[in-house]
Protein backbone atom coordinates (compact mmCIF):
# COMPACT_ATOMS: atom_id res chain seq x y z
CA UNK A 1 0.00 0.00 0.00
CA UNK A 2 2.99 2.51 0.01
CA UNK A 3 2.50 5.40 -1.51
CA UNK A 4 -1.85 4.71 -2.51
CA UNK A 5 -3.24 7.32 -1.11
CA UNK A 6 -0.54 10.01 -2.19
CA UNK A 7 -2.17 12.99 -2.77
CA UNK A 8 -5.24 11.76 -1.15
CA UNK A 9 -7.23 13.84 1.47
CA UNK A 10 -8.78 11.53 4.05
CA UNK A 11 -11.11 12.40 6.95
CA UNK A 12 -10.93 9.97 9.87
CA UNK A 13 -12.99 9.95 12.83
CA UNK A 14 -12.39 8.59 16.19
CA UNK A 15 -9.04 9.13 16.52
CA UNK A 16 -8.27 10.41 19.49
CA UNK A 17 -7.65 7.24 21.77
CA UNK A 18 -4.40 5.67 21.05
CA UNK A 19 -4.14 1.90 19.88
CA UNK A 20 -7.92 1.71 19.54
CA UNK A 21 -9.02 1.37 15.72
CA UNK A 22 -9.30 4.97 14.56
CA UNK A 23 -5.83 5.45 15.79
CA UNK A 24 -4.58 2.45 13.65
CA UNK A 25 -6.53 3.31 10.46
CA UNK A 26 -4.92 7.23 10.69
CA UNK A 27 -1.67 5.94 11.12
CA UNK A 28 -1.74 3.51 8.02
CA UNK A 29 -3.58 6.22 5.84
CA UNK A 30 -0.52 8.62 6.89
CA UNK A 31 2.16 5.80 6.14
CA UNK A 32 0.53 5.39 3.01
CA UNK A 33 0.85 8.99 1.69
CA UNK A 34 -2.73 10.43 2.72
CA UNK A 35 -3.27 14.08 3.85
CA UNK A 36 -5.30 13.73 7.59
CA UNK A 37 -7.65 15.26 8.90
CA UNK A 38 -8.75 13.44 12.37
CA UNK A 39 -11.47 14.27 14.59
CA UNK A 40 -12.50 13.30 17.74
CA UNK A 41 -14.55 14.88 21.17
CA UNK A 42 -11.43 15.53 23.06
CA UNK A 43 -8.92 17.89 21.74
CA UNK A 44 -6.15 16.88 24.41
CA UNK A 45 -5.85 13.42 22.72
CA UNK A 46 -5.95 14.61 19.20
CA UNK A 47 -3.64 16.93 19.75
CA UNK A 48 -1.58 14.44 20.87
CA UNK A 49 -2.07 11.84 17.96
CA UNK A 50 -1.50 15.17 15.07
CA UNK A 51 2.27 15.30 16.90
CA UNK A 52 2.88 11.75 16.66
CA UNK A 53 1.46 11.74 13.12
CA UNK A 54 3.24 14.92 12.61
CA UNK A 55 7.03 13.46 13.65
CA UNK A 56 6.49 10.70 10.79
CA UNK A 57 5.82 12.90 8.27
CA UNK A 58 2.48 13.20 7.99
CA UNK A 59 0.31 16.25 6.60
CA UNK A 60 -2.21 16.40 9.57
CA UNK A 61 -4.98 18.45 10.76
CA UNK A 62 -7.18 18.40 13.63
CA UNK A 63 -10.99 18.36 13.88
CA UNK A 64 -12.47 18.55 17.59
CA UNK A 65 -16.44 18.43 17.98
CA UNK A 66 -19.21 16.61 18.67
CA UNK A 67 -19.77 13.96 15.47
CA UNK A 68 -23.13 13.43 16.83
CA UNK A 69 -23.98 16.78 15.80
CA UNK A 70 -24.48 17.81 11.75
CA UNK A 71 -22.14 20.98 12.96
CA UNK A 72 -19.33 18.74 14.14
CA UNK A 73 -19.47 16.77 11.01
CA UNK A 74 -19.47 20.35 8.67
CA UNK A 75 -16.76 21.71 11.20
CA UNK A 76 -14.28 18.36 9.96
CA UNK A 77 -15.20 18.75 6.50
CA UNK A 78 -14.16 22.43 6.59
CA UNK A 79 -11.12 22.01 8.16
CA UNK A 80 -10.01 19.33 5.07
CA UNK A 81 -11.46 22.01 2.73
CA UNK A 82 -9.40 24.90 4.05
CA UNK A 83 -6.49 23.15 4.98
CA UNK A 84 -6.12 20.71 1.58
CA UNK A 85 -8.26 22.22 -0.77
CA UNK A 86 -11.15 19.28 -0.94
CA UNK A 87 -11.44 15.73 0.37
CA UNK A 88 -11.18 12.50 -1.40
CA UNK A 89 -12.62 9.69 1.32
CA UNK A 90 -13.66 10.03 4.73
CA UNK A 91 -13.54 6.96 6.89
CA UNK A 92 -16.06 6.45 9.96
CA UNK A 93 -14.39 5.51 12.84
CA UNK A 94 -16.29 7.04 15.57
CA UNK A 95 -18.68 4.78 17.71
CA UNK A 96 -19.09 2.13 20.15
CA UNK A 97 -21.24 0.58 23.24
CA UNK A 98 -23.45 2.65 25.16
CA UNK A 99 -24.29 -0.38 27.43
CA UNK A 100 -24.90 -4.05 26.91
CA UNK A 101 -27.51 -5.96 29.09
CA UNK A 102 -30.68 -7.52 28.40
CA UNK A 103 -33.59 -6.14 26.33
CA UNK A 104 -35.94 -5.58 28.68
CA UNK A 105 -33.70 -3.54 31.01
CA UNK A 106 -32.13 -0.99 28.40
CA UNK A 107 -32.90 2.51 29.10
CA UNK A 108 -34.00 5.08 26.88
CA UNK A 109 -30.62 7.34 27.72
CA UNK A 110 -29.06 4.14 26.54
CA UNK A 111 -30.90 3.75 23.22
CA UNK A 112 -30.53 7.19 22.51
CA UNK A 113 -27.18 7.39 23.14
CA UNK A 114 -26.26 4.19 21.39
CA UNK A 115 -27.92 5.60 18.16
CA UNK A 116 -26.25 8.69 18.30
CA UNK A 117 -22.33 7.55 19.01
CA UNK A 118 -22.93 4.98 15.89
CA UNK A 119 -25.56 5.87 13.53
CA UNK A 120 -26.06 9.70 14.12
CA UNK A 121 -22.06 10.34 14.03
CA UNK A 122 -22.26 8.30 10.52
CA UNK A 123 -24.91 9.94 9.02
CA UNK A 124 -24.07 13.50 9.68
CA UNK A 125 -20.23 12.93 8.99
CA UNK A 126 -21.58 11.41 5.39
CA UNK A 127 -23.83 14.25 4.87
CA UNK A 128 -21.27 16.90 5.64
CA UNK A 129 -18.90 15.16 3.37
CA UNK A 130 -20.71 13.89 0.33
CA UNK A 131 -20.52 17.36 -1.70
CA UNK A 132 -16.91 17.75 -1.25
CA UNK A 133 -16.07 14.44 -1.91
CA UNK A 134 -19.01 14.78 -5.13
CA UNK A 135 -17.29 18.55 -5.98
CA UNK A 136 -13.70 16.22 -5.93
CA UNK A 137 -15.16 14.30 -8.83
CA UNK A 138 -16.07 11.09 -6.47
CA UNK A 139 -14.01 9.94 -3.72
CA UNK A 140 -15.11 7.10 -1.16
CA UNK A 141 -16.84 6.43 2.73
CA UNK A 142 -16.34 3.45 4.20
CA UNK A 143 -18.46 3.42 7.40
CA UNK A 144 -18.41 0.70 10.19
CA UNK A 145 -21.15 -1.56 11.21
CA UNK A 146 -20.64 -4.62 13.01
CA UNK A 147 -20.36 -8.16 13.38
CA UNK A 148 -23.50 -8.23 14.90
CA UNK A 149 -25.21 -7.19 11.56
CA UNK A 150 -24.38 -10.96 10.49
CA UNK A 151 -24.33 -12.10 13.79
CA UNK A 152 -26.70 -10.46 16.71
CA UNK A 153 -25.82 -11.17 20.04
CA UNK A 154 -28.06 -11.76 22.82
CA UNK A 155 -27.57 -8.54 25.51
CA UNK A 156 -26.70 -6.44 22.42
CA UNK A 157 -29.99 -5.43 21.11
CA UNK A 158 -29.65 -1.34 21.08
CA UNK A 159 -26.27 -2.10 19.64
CA UNK A 160 -27.17 -4.36 16.93
CA UNK A 161 -29.61 -2.26 16.00
CA UNK A 162 -27.52 0.82 15.60
CA UNK A 163 -24.94 -1.33 13.50
CA UNK A 164 -28.05 -2.34 11.20
CA UNK A 165 -28.99 0.90 10.62
CA UNK A 166 -25.38 2.09 9.82
CA UNK A 167 -25.42 -1.00 7.29
CA UNK A 168 -28.67 0.30 5.84
CA UNK A 169 -27.67 3.83 5.51
CA UNK A 170 -24.42 2.74 3.80
CA UNK A 171 -26.19 0.56 1.55
CA UNK A 172 -28.74 3.32 0.74
CA UNK A 173 -26.37 6.00 0.34
CA UNK A 174 -24.23 4.29 -2.05
CA UNK A 175 -26.94 3.63 -4.62
CA UNK A 176 -27.67 7.69 -4.22
CA UNK A 177 -24.54 8.61 -5.20
CA UNK A 178 -23.63 5.64 -7.81
CA UNK A 179 -24.03 7.99 -10.63
CA UNK A 180 -21.57 10.55 -8.60
CA UNK A 181 -18.78 8.30 -7.98
CA UNK A 182 -18.69 8.16 -4.31
CA UNK A 183 -18.66 4.70 -3.51
CA UNK A 184 -19.81 3.73 -0.17
CA UNK A 185 -18.68 0.43 1.67
CA UNK A 186 -18.88 -0.45 5.69
CA UNK A 187 -17.39 -3.01 7.41
CA UNK A 188 -18.25 -5.69 9.66
CA UNK A 189 -15.65 -6.48 12.28
CA UNK A 190 -15.51 -8.91 14.62
CA UNK A 191 -14.33 -7.86 17.96
CA UNK A 192 -10.43 -6.25 17.72
CA UNK A 193 -7.58 -7.12 19.62
CA UNK A 194 -7.04 -3.86 21.22
CA UNK A 195 -5.66 -2.98 24.49
CA UNK A 196 -9.14 -1.99 25.73
CA UNK A 197 -10.88 -4.96 24.59
CA UNK A 198 -8.48 -7.41 26.16
CA UNK A 199 -8.80 -5.92 29.07
CA UNK A 200 -12.66 -6.06 29.44
CA UNK A 201 -12.89 -9.06 27.90
CA UNK A 202 -9.50 -11.33 28.64
CA UNK A 203 -7.44 -13.99 26.56
CA UNK A 204 -9.98 -16.37 25.83
CA UNK A 205 -12.11 -14.22 23.81
CA UNK A 206 -10.70 -15.27 19.77
CA UNK A 207 -9.90 -11.59 18.52
CA UNK A 208 -9.62 -10.06 15.04
CA UNK A 209 -6.24 -8.72 14.50
CA UNK A 210 -5.77 -4.83 14.19
CA UNK A 211 -3.76 -4.72 11.37
CA UNK A 212 -6.48 -7.65 9.70
CA UNK A 213 -9.13 -4.93 9.59
CA UNK A 214 -7.07 -1.41 8.74
CA UNK A 215 -5.52 -3.69 5.63
CA UNK A 216 -9.69 -3.74 4.69
CA UNK A 217 -10.46 -0.51 5.43
CA UNK A 218 -7.43 1.15 3.59
CA UNK A 219 -8.27 -0.94 0.34
CA UNK A 220 -11.92 0.02 0.23
CA UNK A 221 -11.00 3.49 0.65
CA UNK A 222 -8.79 3.43 -1.98
CA UNK A 223 -8.52 3.03 -5.88
CA UNK A 224 -7.88 -0.55 -5.85
CA UNK A 225 -11.64 -1.13 -4.72
CA UNK A 226 -13.39 1.18 -7.55
CA UNK A 227 -15.70 -1.34 -8.32
CA UNK A 228 -17.07 -2.05 -4.68
CA UNK A 229 -19.70 -0.03 -3.59
CA UNK A 230 -23.02 -0.73 -1.05
CA UNK A 231 -21.01 -3.47 0.54
CA UNK A 232 -20.92 -4.49 3.91
CA UNK A 233 -18.15 -6.63 4.37
CA UNK A 234 -17.53 -9.30 7.05
CA UNK A 235 -13.75 -8.98 8.67
CA UNK A 236 -13.63 -12.10 11.02
CA UNK A 237 -10.31 -13.09 10.86
CA UNK A 238 -11.83 -16.71 10.93
CA UNK A 239 -13.12 -15.63 14.79
CA UNK A 240 -16.92 -15.77 13.81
Amino acid sequence: MTAAFAGKVVLVTGVGRAGQIGHAVARALGAAGAQLVIADRDPALLAERAAELTAQGVAVRTAAGDLTTPDGGRAAVSVATKAFGGLDAVINVAGGFAGAGPALEITPQQFDLTLAINLKTTFFTCQAALPALVARGGGAIVNFASIAVVQPAADMAGYAAAKFAVAGLTRALAREFRDRHVRINAVAPHTVRTGDNVAQMGAATRYLELDDLVAVVCFLASDAARGITGEVVPVTGGAA
